[in-house]
C-alpha cells in the first residue's frame, strides 16, 4: 500500500525536478527538514484557525514529502526495508507497548 503509492510520488517529483542530484547525506537531510516544515504549516494552520480543509492539505503535503523521501532513499540504497513491511511491525510492536509507552507525555 505505502510502497506502490511512494513509488508514484516519487516519480512525479523526480518528473518535477524535484531529485536533480544525487541523494547524499545533505540532500536527504533538506528533505527531511522540508517534511518538518510542512509539519510547521499544519501547527500554524491549527494555531491560526484556518479552514479545516487546509489542515487536511497540510497533513496531505506531509504525507508526500514523506513517501517520496522514502523511495528516494529506497532507491538509493540507504533503505532495505519494505515500509508495507515496517508499519506493519511498528504497529504490531505498538499493541505490546504499555500506555503512552511507559512516559508521562
Amino acid at each position: 500500500m505505502f510502497d506502490v503509492l511512494a513509488e508514484k510520488i516519487h516519480a512525479n517529483a523526480v518528473e518535477k525536478g524535484f531529485w536533480d542530484r544525487p541523494a547524499d547525506e545533505i540532500f536527504v537531510t533538506k528533505q527531511m527538514m522540508m517534511i518538518v516544515s510542512e509539519v510547521v504549516e499544519a501547527m500554524e494552520a491549527l494555531r491560526k484557525d484556518m479552514e479545516p480543509s487546509q489542515l487536511s492539505d497540510e497533513f496531505a503535503d506531509i504525507i508526500i514529502r514523506t513517501l517520496d523521501l522514502y523511495a528516494g532513499m529506497l532507491k538509493a540504497g540507504y533503505v532495505t526495508k519494505s515500509l508495507d513491511s515496517a508499519v506493519k511491525q511498528k504497529m504490531e510492536k505498538n499493541q505490546d507497548r504499555p500506555k503512552k509507552h511507559g512516559v508521562r507525555f
